[in-house]
């Protein structure tokens, strides 16, 4: 009895070992649409190395300020993950963290057209981590989730790509801007002499409001949305409106409020929520 007792305690650490996802944070690869080297950092699940099967993936965005590292250091995907996993409220899944803090700030295509990042998101990260690792590549199987700018990364590439996810999560989003005018007022002074129809095509491209607006009436179910904002958030209108504005256009989504301001207690809390929300997809709900 004594013996047994004593293999089977030598066999936990191993056991638990099997329970652990791996995390990598400072993986690169080139862009030739960025003109460098951008890095990226990726959740692989605990049974990704014995399995030999395909994952799901969710592309989880950093706010600004954060690099991809910042789900990694601060959001503490490896162990709200496993947890969610080893709970039964997760699917195994890859998590992709990308960079969108070197070089310059932001996931969107700059105004001038000299940097940009959504193509670089589109037509080089997706396709190079879905090759180089093993990711399920249909529709159903990917998700898109961030925080702050990385919320508002998530909102517009899901606006504008609603044949590749099935679920989106903006968490305490940066929704753009609020109308035309207060775009013309800020680009026009951080960017002078643009001609008015340029300004008013980059609004209609990036502001979540002009976005969800033009929603064709077929596509209003094409994408699952989940909206988490503190209550105590300084972000909390523009997120206000985005719920009406598809509340009457009657665009299905869930919409949290919680009590919290825009920090990472607020987001490490929202992590289990979000990863539950695109497992029902990946499930097939």
């Amino acid at each position: 009895m004594k013996k047994l007792a004593l293999v089977l305690l030598m066999l936990c650490p191993v056991v638990l070992f099997a329970q652990t996802g791996k995390v990598y944070d400072n993986l690169t690869l080139n862009s030739k649409t960025l003109k460098s080297e951008r890095k990226y950092a990726i959740y692989l699940p605990p049974d990704y190395e014995t399995s030999g099967r395909s994952y799901p993936v969710l592309y989880l965005l950093h706010g600004g300020g954060d690099d991809q590292t910042g789900w990694v250091q601060f959001g503490e995907v490896l162990n709200i993950t496993d947890k969610a996993i080893r709970d039964g409220i997760a699917t195994p899944m890859i998590i992709v963290m990308p960079d969108a803090n070197t070089g310059r700030r932001g996931y969107y295509n700059d105004i001038k057209g000299d940097w940009n990042y959504e193509d670089f998101f589109f037509t080089e990260l997706v396709p190079f981590v879905e090759k180089k690792y093993r990711i399920k590549s249909d529709k159903r199987y990917r998700a898109i989730a961030g925080l702050s700018m990385g919320g508002g990364g998530s909102f517009v590439y899901a606006l504008h790509h609603p044949e590749m996810f099935s679920s989106a999560c903006p968490l305490s989003a940066s929704t753009g801007f609020l109308s035309l005018d207060d775009a013309k007022a800020a680009i026009s002074k951080n960017t002078p002499n643009l001609p008015d129809s340029t300004i008013s095509n980059y609004y209609n491209r990036y502001s979540v409001l002009a976005l969800v607006n033009a929603i064709p009436d077929d596509q209003k179910k094409a994408v699952r949305w989940f909206m988490d904002i503190g209550d105590d958030d300084f972000l909390y209108e523009g997120n206000g409106l985005v719920h009406n504005l598809m509340r009457k256009k009657e665009i299905p989504h869930e919409y949290r409020v919680r009590d919290g301001a825009h920090n990472w207690t607020y987001w490490r809390a929202s992590l289990p929520n979000v990863l539950e929300f695109v497992s029902q997809a990946f499930h097939q709900y």
